[in-house]
């Protein structure tokens, strides 16, 4: 009996991006630690009129069939804010990514690979790092450590064997991005607790509540702190105006004042931390349908979420406090107030940090202080095209 032929090609339709979308809901739907996403969501990432990346950013998604049935998936991108950066610093000239991967087996993966190689190959590139799914601020790297659980918001997941596929296409791995777990219902060790109650008597030290009704103006303070604070890590690239109006949007329905802090010294904001209910709690029983009633199930969630675990994908300190004690205190004492509201506000018991880069020593010294431990492990890998 003849098999049918791989075959590989570009796409650019509305019909084509849903054929995208909806891989995944086939490849992993006897995985139960995969989370359907919302399709609309999905599309949006993928459709340059809906996605502020694309501003700075040019992409081509492909798809693998075979008998007329999609097998596969891949996007080929590169980011032309990324392309200036110093390259020991992640990217740079000539780098190029693929992410949005996934394969029903070896030889799609191959040849999707090849494929988006080919492509960034045509824009002049001659690096590639992957995967990165779009924008390093939404899903960088591929799991390979952490498959018995589901992934929390805006977190990747994928099949043990991509891995071994990648690498069997020449990829090494150049970065590792780890979360950290912890019960949020334990207190912290004495010593903590004590430099916690130092900062909380310190006339010069305010830590407070974001305002939701003024988002614009607080959005404004924490990206100039991350914007400062992050600038020096590995793959940072600023996020442009396009890019943070869209994630208002995202991100708004689930912001909650009590979930999200600035610190002030001296009255100057110096250092926040962002946490999240996770979502992924609430839309996994969508099956990634809002309709018929997928939508009036997310209302209720939203309008007073009680979750199992809280996220928190960012925080930062001025670069200026980043060698000081002051810098380590105030993250315990961020951590320790969005903690207690969230186990009491929020019925939370477990909290997730992350991700966070292999080499950041301050980030890792703090998840160590407070007892987490690592519960994914993300790499991204490189390869000279």
């Amino acid at each position: 009996m003849a098999i049918a032929s791989l075959s590989i090609r570009p796409i650019s339709s509305k019909a084509d991006r849903k054929r995208f979308v909806d891989l995944p809901f086939r490849l992993y739907q006897d995985d139960p630690n995969w989370v359907p996403p919302l399709k609309g969501e999905a599309l949006g990432l993928i459709t340059p009129e809906k996605n502020g990346w694309f501003s700075h950013a040019k992409a081509q998604l492909f798809l693998a069939e075979r008998g007329g049935t999609v097998v596969g998936r891949i996007s080929a991108h590169f980011d032309t804010l990324a392309l200036t950066m110093d390259p020991s610093k992640g990217f740079g000239p000539g780098c190029g990514q693929f992410g949005l991967f996934d394969a029903e087996d070896a030889n799609t993966a191959k040849a999707l690979i090849n494929a988006a190689e080919g492509w960034l190959r045509g824009q002049g590139m001659n690096r590639v790092l992957g995967p990165i799914s779009m924008s390093i601020w939404e899903e960088p790297g591929l799991l390979v450590e952490g498959f018995d659980h589901p992934p929390t918001i805006m977190m990747g997941h994928a099949k043990p064997e991509y891995r071994g596929w990648i690498e069997a296409a020449g990829y090494h791995k150049v970065k590792e991005l780890v979360t950290y777990e912890l019960d949020i219902t334990k207190d912290f060790v004495p010593l903590l607790q004590r430099i916690i109650a130092s900062g909380d008597k310190n006339p010069r030290i305010h830590i407070r509540h974001v305002d939701k009704s003024k988002f614009e103006e607080e959005a404004a303070t924490i990206l100039a702190i991350l914007n400062d604070a992050w600038s020096d890590n590995w793959g940072f690239v600023p996020l442009t105006p396009p890019e943070i109006a869209d994630v208002g949007v995202k991100l708004k329905p689930i912001v909650f004042n009590d979930l999200i802090r600035i610190a002030e010294l001296d009255g100057k904001p110096v250092a926040f931390m962002i946490t999240l209910p996770d979502l992924n709690e609430a839309i996994a029983p969508l099956k990634g349908n809002l309709f018929p009633f997928g939508w009036a199930k997310l209302l209720l969630f939203l309008r007073k979420p009680r979750v199992k675990t809280m996220r928190v994908p960012l925080m930062g300190v001025l670069k200026e406090l980043q060698s000081s004690r002051l810098a380590s205190q105030l993250a315990f004492m961020l951590i320790q107030q969005i903690k207690d509201a969230s186990v009491a506000h929020y019925g939370a018991t477990r909290g997730e940090i992350g991700w966070i880069l292999d080499d950041n020593q301050g980030m890792n010294s703090i998840a160590e202080a407070i007892n987490c431990d690592i519960n994914k492990r993300y790499w991204i890998f490189e390869k000279a095209l």
